[in-house]
C-alpha cells in the first residue's frame, strides 16, 4: 500500500476492504492470492481477518501470478468463468494476470478504486492496456450493486455493506 500515490491512502484501504466484505458476504468459494514474504510486505491485516481460511498460495519469484501454476490452478478450482480482480500495482500486479486470464478465456473486471499504483499516467496506461484486451474496468460499488441486481436480495447485507464504507450514503 505504500505504493499507491493515486488513490487517497484512507479512501484506499476503505475501497479494498469494502471489496473484501463484499466478497465475503456474496459468495461462498473464492480463490485468494496473499504474498506475505518478499518485497511487496505483508497483506492487510484486515483481510486476514475478513478471510481467515483463505489458501495461501506462494509466489517464489513469478511478477505475473498467472505464471504461478499454483496459482492458476486455484483459479481453475472455484470453475468459475469471470474473475473480479484487483492490487498494486495497477500496471503489473493487476494487469499482467489480467491479460493473462483474458487470453485464457476468462471475462476479467478490474476494480480500479481498490487498485492503485504510483500515479496517475500509470493508472491511466494500465487501464486502456487492460481495457484495449477486453477487461471490464468497474468500482466496488459497481460490483456489489452487480452481483446483488435487487435490493430485494439482501437489504440488510447491502444496506450494511454500503453505510460501513460510504458514510455519506445514510441507510
Amino acid at each position: 500500500m505504500s505504493l499507491v500515490r493515486d488513490i487517497e491512502p484512507d479512501k484506499f484501504k476503505n475501497n479494498i476492504l469494502a471489496l473484501a466484505d463484499l466478497a465475503s458476504t456474496s459468495a461462498s468459494d473464492h480463490s485468494h492470492h496473499q504474498l506475505e514474504d518478499g518485497p511487496n510486505g505483508p497483506l492487510l491485516p484486515e483481510l486476514k481477518q475478513i478471510f481467515p481460511d483463505a489458501p495461501y498460495i506462494a509466489r517464489p519469484g513469478q511478477i505475473n501470478a498467472w505464471d504461478n501454476e499454483d496459482f492458476v490452478q486455484a483459479v481453475k478450482a472455484t470453475e468459475k468463468k469471470q474473475l473480479i480482480i484487483a492490487g498494486v500495482v495497477t500496471e503489473v500486479c493487476v494487469a499482467f494476470p489480467a491479460l493473462s486470464a483474458i487470453e485464457a478465456g476468462y471475462e476479467v473486471f478490474v476494480v480500479t478504486d481498490a487498485s492503485g499504483t504510483f500515479n496517475d499516467v500509470t493508472r491511466h496506461s494500465a487501464w486502456d492496456r487492460m481495457s484495449a484486451a477486453g477487461a471490464q474496468l468497474t468500482t466496488w460499488f459497481a460490483v456489489a450493486c452487480e452481483l446483488h441486481r435487487d435490493w430485494r436480495n439482501d437489504v440488510a447485507g447491502l444496506g450494511t455493506l454500503f453505510s460501513n464504507h460510504i458514510p455519506t450514503i445514510g441507510i
